[in-house]
């Protein structure tokens, strides 16, 4: 079933399988597309990819590209660019702004978080989930859900 995407969901560079797994299960169940932007850290028919997101795959909407440039040239030919991207070193916090319908979400890596260059790139456009200091970060798979639901609650909590 194809749709028009709640939210775009990006994984830039992720690492660990049942992440991305769960990010997809994520997906189907509030009708947001994943995507993928390589390199990946594991192989797209990885056991533990499809493990994490059961027998929901079959239902996702996916797409993997070959770099941050060919996802924006993906994103631009929908007409969607990036809103919003997650840093744990971000200042401002995820509850601090309004999300639309459509609206493109990114999340780096788990071990490396997004590049330098992007943050700066999109400095207006990045965001944190507080945290205590006790905590680096949080993992990527709640991340990309505490703010995909906080999205739905600000419009009213229907997907």
């Amino acid at each position: 079933m194809r749709y028009d995407p709640a939210l775009h969901i990006v994984l830039y560079e992720p690492e660990i399988p049942p992440n991305a797994g769960n990010v997809g299960r994520t997906c189907v169940a509030i009708g947001a597309k994943m995507w993928l932007v390589r390199p990946l850290g594991f192989k797209l028919d990885d056991y533990y990819l499809r493990r994490a997101g059961l027998d929901y795959w079959d239902h996702l909407e996916w797409e993997a590209v070959d770099s941050w440039d060919h996802l924006l040239a993906a994103l631009a030919a929908v007409g969607r660019e990036p809103n919003w991207l997650f840093s744990a070193r971000a200042t401002r916090s995820y509850t601090e702004v309004a999300y639309s319908r459509g609206d493109v979400i990114v999340f780096g890596s788990e071990s490396r978080g997004l590049p330098q260059s992007l943050k700066a790139a999109h400095a207006e456009r990045l965001l944190t989930i507080p945290s205590r200091p006790q905590v680096r970060s949080l993992n990527l798979s709640n991340c990309a859900a505490i703010v995909a639901y906080e999205a739905i609650r600000q419009w009213g909590g229907s997907v």
